[in-house]
């Protein structure tokens, strides 16, 4: 779990590329966050946070289903806290990601999300937490999307007047 990136294992919930679901088939909608901290308040962007999700043996950006009525930001904040247990600041919304899953359209949306406090206590669906700078985090996630939008968030990060928080 520790080591550096390999290729993505089957993924019992990512289908296989190009998997088209069936017509009628609702869409699932979720939400995340790329989270970054600073090593120093003042500081420029220093480290982003990776989740190991046991279940698929990933590492991935922290994310998940949205709850009946709930805004897409809202629960981005809310799987950020509960996955890693990080309070953040979303800023800039990122590209969405969509796949298919367990043969249902999933449709993942994501922000730049700043940590402000917080610590890590391993659970269930995640057990580990990793802060990394951006070339050993490209390394470490599993799934190609994932790589991209850590790449979008970086050049978020160093885009002059882009909102980031």
């Amino acid at each position: 779990m520790s080591g550096p990136a390999r290729p993505a294992p089957p993924d019992e919930e990512r289908d296989p590329p190009g998997t088209v679901p069936a017509p009628g088939v609702s869409v699932v909608r979720a939400a995340g966050c790329v989270l970054w901290r600073r090593a120093r308040a003042d500081g420029p962007p220093s480290a982003f946070a990776l989740v190991h999700r046991p279940k698929y043996d990933d590492w991935s950006h922290p994310k998940g289903k949205l709850l009946p009525g709930e805004e897409a930001r809202a629960a981005a904040v809310r799987e950020v806290r509960e996955e890693t247990g990080m309070v953040c600041v979303p800023g800039a919304e990122l590209s969405t990601q969509r796949y298919s899953a367990k043969g249902h359209p999933k449709e993942v949306r994501y922000w730049l999300a700043e940590a402000s406090a917080g610590s890590f206590e391993p659970n269930d669906e995640i057990d580990a937490l990793v802060w990394l700078e951006p070339d050993a985090a490209r390394e470490r996630l599993t799934h190609p999307q994932d790589r991209e939008l850590l790449d979008e968030a970086v050049d978020a990060l160093r885009t002059p007047g882009r909102p980031t928080a």
